[in-house]
């Protein structure tokens, strides 16, 4: 086998958004991550979303105000088959 290829083995602290943080290995000497298993929807059962750049915030306050379009329009009108037949004819 060659010596000096592989890189270097640390012992790593991961540390989430939520505050826990845990020790594991890695390449890499320190980690910061969004979700963690302590705060991941699939093992608490309660439903959260990570929104880590305000796309629902931005979603929410740009619709809040005006409403959607389509609502405040109405319904449009169907022609009627057989008064559309009558106008055809005359």
């Amino acid at each position: 086998m060659k010596k000096d290829i592989h890189p270097k083995y640390y012992e790593t602290v991961v540390t989430c958004g939520c505050g826990n943080s845990f020790t594991t290995s890695s390449t890499r000497q320190e980690l910061k991550v969004d979700i963690c298993s302590v705060c991941h929807p699939f093992y608490t059962g309660k439903q959260k979303f990570v929104d880590t750049e305000g796309r629902i915030e931005k979603f929410k306050n740009k619709f809040a105000e005006a409403g959607y379009a389509s609502l405040q329009r109405g319904k449009k009108k169907k022609a009627e088959p057989a008064a559309a037949a009558a106008e055809s004819e005359s």
